[in-house]
């Protein structure tokens, strides 16, 4: 828990380093509606940045220097940031309070009454997203923190008014811990990150930590084992199942999948059926987490209808099997899957769709957890018809596992992919040409009728926008 809640007593000026990243927007947009003085910086211009300006947030010229920092009274800075960026050097030599982004965050979140908090290993960004749509459809005033782009709120947050708070909690690092949640919402715990958990057994304890830690309630997802064991002997909360199987509290039964990447389901509370719900988004995966956000939205008091509308109205968030462009009869999707839970969890609803082919093209993020699911990533691409292959994202780390996308391409049956000097270095011109060589293979090979779906969680989403304008 955040040592310090009253740090913002007092201050006046706070200055966000990296204030254009979609963490900060959420909260700069908060603090603004508080009252606060803003100041921001970043090194690349961006919607997001034109959108803080739009605020009348004085956002510093592009680069970070030491003086951008001066008259703040609090300096809150992303975990992206390098230890060597000149201007977080200066914050903390200056004597002014530093923050990292999520420390803030858990102090934002202590502010309201109703902070529903919604963590899991896969679908955070989805579900988080759903109940702010049902949410604010509804006509209420809330605040939100999301990790993808909502078009109904114009970004990845929202400030409001009410008590009531969303916010996507990520357990990476044990950052959901930092927050203070009043319904805690755990969709699903997977293996992930074990360069930080080393075991299954401790994430389980962290998202028991997590739930522990709600004031009011607990809204998990009774179809999963890890979740179950994760809350199993908690007391002094309401406790609230949703899932599939018989004996959740919220359940969704006669599920149907439709033409359009639309899903079908009917909700039942208690064993009462309260109706028939059709989303515009595909997979079972999607139909649980509805059933997160229905159970989430019942507790804060909304009826049945609210709830329906938001849902049949939810068009996705941004990276979540959103539709880049349909040309030549090539449909061009790009989803942010990046674990092999959820690349067969997409891969299988897209298989369900009535495209010819589906022609998957993934980016592995960090070393690490390529070599530790290397067998499960093949099992997942194997579902679709093609697996074109881009190199590993390294990302935070270095390739000292000695593992290359060419040893998850020789076991996946399916897999083309561009063989790489590996005694090279991995430039940035390189990681172009590599998508230049994926995109030239696409535009070479798909046909009418296919599906091109770029997968992962990192900067993939580019070779969706070249195929796109190439086409």
């Amino acid at each position: 828990m955040n040592k310090d809640l009253k740090i913002l007593e007092g201050k006046q000026h706070i200055h966000f380093i990296g204030i254009g990243g979609s963490g900060m927007y959420p909260l700069a947009q908060i603090l603004h509606a508080k009252g606060y003085h803003l100041t921001g910086s970043d090194n690349n211009e961006t919607e997001t940045l034109q959108a803080i300006r739009s605020m009348g947030i004085e956002v510093k010229p592009l680069g970070q220097r030491a003086e951008n920092i001066e008259g703040a009274d609090l300096i809150v800075h992303t975990a992206a940031i390098m230890a060597d960026n000149p201007e977080l050097i200066a914050a903390k030599a200056s004597g002014v309070p530093v923050l990292e982004r999520s420390e803030l965050l858990g102090i934002v979140s202590s502010w309201y009454a109703d902070a529903v908090c919604v963590s899991g290993t896969h679908g955070k960004t989805t579900t988080t997203s759903m109940l702010t749509q049902i949410l604010v459809e509804a006509g209420l005033d809330i605040s939100a923190f999301i990790g993808g782009k909502l078009p109904i709120i114009h970004g990845s947050g929202c400030a409001g008014t009410s008590d009531i708070f969303v916010c996507e909690s990520c357990e990476f690092v044990d950052t959901f811990l930092k927050l203070y949640p009043d319904t805690a919402v755990v969709l699903n715990i997977d293996a992930d990150h074990l360069d930080y958990f080393g075991t299954v057994e401790n994430i389980i304890r962290s998202f028991r930590k997590f739930c522990e830690m709600a004031t009011k309630s607990v809204v998990y997802n009774a179809d999963d084992a890890n979740t179950c064991k994760a809350v199993e002997g908690i007391e002094g909360k309401t406790m609230i199942t949703f899932g599939t199987k018989a004996g959740a509290d919220f359940r969704a039964v006669e599920i149907e999948h439709l033409p359009g990447s639309r899903t079908a389901f009917t909700v039942e509370k208690h064993g009462e059926t309260l109706g028939r719900i059709t989303l515009q988004v595909p997979g079972e995966h999607n139909v649980l987490n509805a059933m997160a956000a229905i159970a989430s939205c019942d507790g804060l008091g909304l009826t049945f209808e609210q709830i329906r509308k938001g849902l049949e109205d939810f068009r996705g968030a941004g990276r979540r099997f959103e539709i880049k462009g349909v040309k030549n009869g090539i449909t061009v999707a790009d989803d942010y899957a990046h674990h092999p839970t959820e690349l067969a969890a997409t891969l299988r609803a897209a298989k369900g769709m009535d495209y010819k082919r589906v022609i998957a093209v993934f980016q592995p993020f960090t070393f690490s957890r390529t070599v530790q699911h290397l067998e499960e990533f093949r099992d997942a691409l194997e579902i679709a018809d093609i697996a074109v292959l881009t190199d590993i994202m390294g990302s935070r780390e270095k390739n000292t596992y000695n593992i290359y996308t060419r040893n998850l391409a020789e076991i996946t049956k399916n897999a083309v992919y561009f063989p790489q000097d590996e005694s090279a270095e991995y430039t940035d011109e390189r990681k172009y040409q590599n998508f230049e060589d994926v995109c030239k293979w696409v535009l070479d090979n798909a046909q009418p009728g296919d599906l091109v779906l770029t997968m992962g969680c990192g900067d993939i989403n580019k070779v969706a926008k070249m195929i796109v304008e190439r086409l």
